[in-house]
């Protein structure tokens, strides 16, 4: 039996072949080990964890117990490790001392070895001077074996090829030189990529290796929290940076880009990611050339898809289509980067994780609940190119976040259990009313100076009343208000409880009992925080009640920098971890709740009420949350 079936499929038995088998394909089996996102112990510049004599190697690599394996190279699967960085993974002395740690009997006596190597029969004259330096204590337990020099030195030679692949498809793009090239080399800088990974743009323009990193180089920066050897990084990041130019047939691009990461992994057995950062018109035609030219050959491959998901329902649901004739479901990443905020991420930590919460999370203690995106600064430009807001915001991320902070508890953090209970949500969701729904513009005039040209039916701004029919949240509205140009930057979730039945302290609250309702209140932007307001008495001899809040703030608390979301989404991607990215059945939900106003901006081509710049926004909003019961968040 050959090494490389000894080390492999850990599923396989775990029995000692002989040394003989197991000698003969030692430097081949290590040079095809797989490298993944979740095992880097055995990269390229490590040693390998050999101890004891030639007759121990395979009893040290193949008779060790499966659990401790996987343990030690912290890789079992049901394990939450995934932000550890590569470089905190054990080394070689840290595995060895842990294995004789772990196991049941105590590390084996020099002299013991020696007479185990002597009773073996492929012991010879040379085992038998490694013995004798074993018996004096001159070879120690961990080291390398004198015997296996040949193989070590053999080993050294080998040259390793790249564990990981990143291609960027549209490297040139906005997108690409601003957020996405950054947020790798972050990842890079702080250890949650391998040190052997590649890196690949791939766009039309002609351009050379060192073009394309003389452009991203302007736009990498390290962490503000450790600095350590920004620019050694920096060099090792870009010199693993490569330019493919895919010209005008998108076919022999991408079979030049195959043949260019054949070269940088060699004989690895190496994954690949393909981020699509590239117009809706463009991406299927890029997605089944990667699917028929460039998936990887022995790896995983994995596409990273941008929003939008399609202009209508239709359209989407033929992208879908598409998509899924040529990829698994488990390859497709729908990103929206909105959705790797960590406000996002905290939703299911604080729901099921604090008893506070949950027994409070339905229909008999929460009033409504705000879900508010507001933009400070005028990007229009983002809204008109025929896709509006709807289409781009409320589509992914408003309806994402509704479902995350309102399903049923999942049966583990899995991301195929989470997706399932979310689409459930999704799909109890009421089918959105016109009548439910403001649609706003921001008023351009000659003062300006962002210059842009809005299309008259693009919405800005939309203000609109969701409620979902299930047990858990029947009568609740949950009111949505997204836009930009308005009097504040906010990102926000506020939860308002309902009144506190028979309130003694009624009279004491005023006459807007409004202003005494319990809120809980999850702020993503401008600073992000937590607060909690609750109704207390102010100091004094009188009994006078006032609104305060409990405020965690997270600048405060926590000193350590929050990565940007695409950094948390990207690194997800490489985990596999897709809990934050939309299955097919979710984006297909999230278009039937849409659909109705959508038809109707396009069959009567509806005109949003135009708002200044700077203000709050359309005045039928304010009727909006009138019409629903529902106090106007504070501005």
């Amino acid at each position: 039996m050959a090494l490389s079936s000894c080390l492999l499929p850990f599923s396989q038995s775990a029995t000692a072949p002989s040394p003989s088998a197991c000698s003969s394909n030692l430097a081949a089996s290590f040079s095809n080990f797989p490298v993944s996102s979740r095992d880097y112990s055995f990269s390229r510049n490590e040693n390998l964890v050999l101890n004891g004599g030639g007759s121990n190697l395979c009893r040290r690599f193949c008779g060790l117990k499966k659990l401790r394996i996987l343990k030690s190279l912290n890789v079992r699967q049901g394990s939450h490790s995934k932000h550890r960085p590569v470089n905190e993974l054990k080394t070689r002395s840290e595995l060895s001392d842990e294995l004789g740690k772990d196991s049941n009997t105590s590390p084996e006596d020099p002299s013991l070895q020696l007479a185990e190597l002597q009773s073996d029969p492929s012991f010879t004259e040379e085992t038998g001077a490694i013995g004798a330096d074993l018996s004096d204590g001159s070879q120690k337990v961990g080291d390398f074996p004198l015997v296996l020099k040949q193989f070590s030195d053999g080993l050294s030679d080998v040259q390793r090829g790249a564990s990981l692949c990143i291609a960027v498809v549209g490297a040139t793009g906005e997108l690409a030189r601003g957020k996405i090239f950054p947020a790798l080399f972050a990842l890079y800088y702080s250890g949650y990529l391998p040190e052997d990974v590649g890196i690949f743009g791939f766009s039309r323009k002609n351009l050379t290796d060192e073009d394309l990193r003389s452009i991203i180089a302007s736009t990498l920066t390290c962490r503000v929290d450790h600095q350590e050897n920004c620019g050694e990084k920096m060099d090792a990041f870009l010199s693993r940076t490569y330019y493919i130019n895919g010209g005008h047939d998108n076919k022999d691009g991408m079979s030049r880009l195959a043949e260019r990461m054949k070269q940088i992994e060699g004989e690895s057995k190496a994954n690949r990611i393909f981020y699509l950062s590239v117009p809706q018109e463009a991406l299927m035609d890029v997605a089944c050339t990667i699917a028929d030219k460039a998936q990887a050959p022995r790896g995983w491959t994995r596409i990273i898809v941008e929003k939008p998901f399609g202009f209508s329902s239709q359209s989407s649901h033929q992208l879908t289509k598409s998509l899924l004739s040529k990829f698994e479901e488990k390859q497709i990443y729908r990103i929206d980067h909105m959705l790797g905020r960590n406000l996002i991420e905290n939703l299911t930590v604080l729901r099921f994780s604090n008893l506070v919460f949950e027994p409070l999370w339905n229909r008999t203690y929460i009033r409504n609940i705000q879900v508010i995106v507001s933009e400070s600064i005028a990007q229009t430009e983002k809204y008109s190119d025929g896709y509006g807001i709807i289409r781009d915001i409320v589509h992914s991320h408003i309806l994402q976040t509704i479902a995350l902070l309102t399903m049923e508890p999942p049966i583990s953090l899995d991301g195929e259990d989470i997706r399932n209970e979310k689409v459930k949500v999704l799909r109890s969701i009421r089918k959105l009313n016109p009548r439910d729904v403001i649609l706003g513009q921001y008023k351009s005039s000659s003062q300006d100076k962002n210059g842009v040209i809005l299309n008259g039916v693009d919405p800005t701004y939309c203000a609109a009343a969701l409620y979902i029919d299930n047990a858990r949240w029947d009568g609740v509205p949950f009111l949505v208000r997204v836009g930009t140009g308005l009097i504040k930057h906010r990102v926000e979730i506020r939860v308002q409880f309902r009144h506190v039945p028979g309130n003694l302290y009624r009279e004491n609250i005023g006459i807007n009992i409004d202003l005494g309702t319990n809120e809980l209140i999850l702020r993503d932007e401008p600073d992000e925080a937590i607060l909690v307001k609750i109704n207390n008495k102010v100091p004094g001899l009188g009994l006078q009640l006032d609104a305060s809040e409990l405020n965690l703030l997270y600048k405060d608390r926590y000193k350590t920098e929050v990565p940007d979301s695409y950094e948390h989404l990207i690194h997800d991607v490489i985990d596999g971890d897709n809990h934050l990215f939309m299955r097919s059945d979710e984006v297909a939900a999230a278009w039937d709740i849409l659909s109705p106003v959508l038809e109707e901006i396009d069959k009567h081509h509806t005109a949003p009420e135009l708002y200044e710049f700077g203000g709050r926004g359309p005045v039928g909003a304010y009727y909006l949350w009138a019409k629903h019961g529902v106090p106007w968040a504070d501005d």
